[in-house]
């Protein structure tokens, strides 16, 4: 009959922990795969559109006037931010916003902020570099030794060309500028949510915000 473990050789009570150990193992459940409800609600969050009012035709023709009247202006600036997300390529008006902020800032800040924008902007390989040539980078650079207002003025005035030229004219001739121009229907402000297939230009004068 058996006595207890403390009778078995030493040995037998290795080789029992031994195949303990890998039964436990082989009983584990596996960790469970992410619910794919819970990632399709934040990829929800993510495509979420808030819109904070309608845009008057009277706005919309100031803004194929000019570039400038386009990125000046709250709520054509959060159109046109969101028709360059559209293209990936928002970095461009995100660099001009910033260098406008810049401009504002303290001297006691301004250093900071500067360096701050070029390590986000211009420095090569930087997370949201903007398009510039090889001689404007090392120009901002040079300016960050005697940062004042002017600091990114040349590399600002390249971007803006850059938009006009470019990312302005095809802007207006996108759905969503298409959209915004059409004569207001009722006098609420929206919010809309894009769902499956569902897009900004299903929803007459919604303007999108940005961050």
């Amino acid at each position: 009959m058996c006595k207890g473990l403390a009778d078995l050789p030493a040995t037998c009570l290795k080789s029992a922990k031994d195949i303990k150990h890998k039964i436990g193992f082989l009983l584990q459940k596996p960790d469970p795969p992410q619910d794919q409800k819970a990632l399709k609600e934040k990829e929800k969050e993510k495509a979420k559109v808030t819109v904070v009012n309608r845009i008057s035709p009277a706005e919309t023709e100031k803004w194929k006037t000019s570039f400038n009247n386009l990125i000046k202006n709250d709520d054509g600036r959060r159109a046109f931010t969101s028709f360059l997300q559209s293209e990936y390529s928002q970095e461009n008006i995100e660099f001009w916003v910033a260098c406008e902020d810049f401009k504002q800032t303290s001297m006691d800040k301004m250093n900071l902020k500067a360096k701050n924008i070029f390590e986000r902007y211009i420095d090569a390989d930087s997370p949201s570099e903007v398009n510039l040539d090889s001689a404007t980078r090392e120009q901002a650079r040079k300016n960050l030794e005697r940062c004042d207002a002017s600091c990114f003025e040349e590399a600002q005035s390249k971007i803006f060309t850059l938009m006009e030229k470019d990312s302005y004219r095809r802007f207006l001739k996108s759905k969503l500028f298409m959209e915004l121009s059409q004569p207001l229907t009722g006098n609420k402000p929206c919010s809309l949510e894009k769902k499956g297939k569902q897009h900004i230009s299903d929803y007459s004068q919604c303007l999108p915000s940005y961050a």
